[in-house]
């Protein structure tokens, strides 16, 4: 006999890499009494057709108004209400009967919905990292604020969650947060120079967005979960240590003050991080695939190197520093990224943008929410000058 869940859920970000495995748990758990009464995306009609066929959510949202006519137009054979527009979004954030709200909307687009679910009192299953590197402050007193719940989504805030249900917060010695390395581990800072976005793309172990497939590839991305932990779990950033972990099997690890160490072990597969925000503290069988530790054979650990790997350093440095530098850490990245996607700068520009940018920025300390749109867009405006006059060399 299966055990009934019965929650009501709302998926925001639904049609990307992350939405989109979690739209399979929430149908792999329909007959468990979980309900989706939301979907949200952006532009992707073809994929949101086919997952509001598929969960029938009482209304989908698009944040592009000519996509939700679009969507409208497809949809019109059912019941499913089509909204559009930045408003609806944060809406589906607030629904009051939803138990669940998943945020796996991409980079800081995914703020804002993440403090409408908090006000509202939800329970956060939060994959857009972003919130917490631009508001981490904010984020946590909104939630405390509203007895609101954050359960990590991201594989290795998810492991580092369960892991720390083994012990005390003031037992906590160290958390050891893993990392693949990204397609470039070992290469030196000079061998980057030529590395175009198709490379940067082919990530050796997730099927994820570009945008945080080439944050993997500079560890920028794990620059922003240490930056994430920190909020999450109350921990200074003295106390994370990123170890590189090839075989992507422990997921992250805590150390304890025994010396003794909690680690969580799963093939990599971004559903269970889904299924766990969904079920937790409870566990049951769902889709993901046994771990069969025989056929893994062995398992290796390095240390990061700074050098080659900068922004990592920079992000560390960054959320010792605090005030408004996470935010323009997290803006510079965007364009430099963007910019190097489309072809106008090289891998190791990213590198250099970012960091010259953050030297710009003037720090403001326990900023607002304004303020850190302010440190956000000024980020913003340095990274693209500099940008620029990387293209006209």
């Amino acid at each position: 006999m299966q055990e009934i869940v019965d929650k009501k859920i709302v998926i925001l970000g639904s049609t990307g890499s992350v939405g989109r495995q979690t739209v399979e748990v929430a149908k792999d758990f329909e007959s468990r009494g979980v309900r989706t009464l939301a979907l949200a995306g952006s532009k992707n009609v073809k994929i949101m057709e086919r997952e509001a066929r598929l969960l029938r959510p009482r209304f989908c949202v698009m944040t592009d108004e000519a996509a939700a006519q679009d969507l409208k137009t497809k949809l019109a054979d059912t019941d499913i209400e089509v909204r559009a527009g930045k408003e609806a979004l944060l809406e589906a954030a607030s629904l009051p009967d939803a138990d669940i709200v998943y945020n796996s909307i991409g980079q800081s687009a995914g703020l804002e919905p993440t403090l409408s679910a908090l006000r509202a009192g939800k329970t956060l299953a939060l994959a857009n990292k972003e919130s917490l590197v631009i508001a981490g402050e904010i984020v946590k007193e909104t939630a405390r604020r509203h007895n609101a719940q954050i359960i990590p989504v991201d594989s290795e805030h998810c492991a580092i969650y369960q892991c720390l249900r083994a012990g005390r917060h003031e037992e906590i010695s160290r958390i050891i947060l893993t990392a693949s390395g990204g397609p470039f581990f070992g290469m030196k800072r000079d061998e980057m120079r030529g590395i175009t976005p198709e490379r940067a793309l082919a990530h050796p172990t997730w099927n994820m967005g570009p945008k945080i497939t080439v944050d993997s590839a500079t560890l920028m991305n794990k620059g922003f979960e240490v930056i994430e932990a920190v909020h999450l779990f109350d921990v200074q950033v003295d106390q994370i240590e990123v170890a590189i972990h090839r075989e992507s099997i422990i997921h992250s690890a805590v150390e304890y003050n025994d010396n003794a160490v909690i680690a969580q072990l799963s093939v990599p597969d971004m559903k269970l991080c889904a299924q766990y925000a969904l079920t937790c503290p409870e566990r049951l069988p769902g889709p993901v695939k046994r771990l069969e530790l025989a056929d893994i054979g062995k398992m290796t650990f390095y240390k990061p190197d700074f050098e080659a790997f900068p922004l990592l350093a920079l992000a560390i440095d960054c959320i010792k520093r605090g005030g408004v530098l996470p935010a323009a850490l997290n803006a510079a990245d965007e364009v430099a990224v963007s910019q190097f996607l489309d072809g106008y700068i090289s891998f190791t520009d990213i590198m250099d943008v970012v960091d010259e940018t953050i030297s710009k920025i003037r720090n403001i300390y326990e900023p607002d929410l304004t303020q850190l749109k302010e440190a956000s867009d000024e980020a913003m405006l340095q990274a693209a000058a500099l940008c620029k006059s990387l293209r006209h060399r």
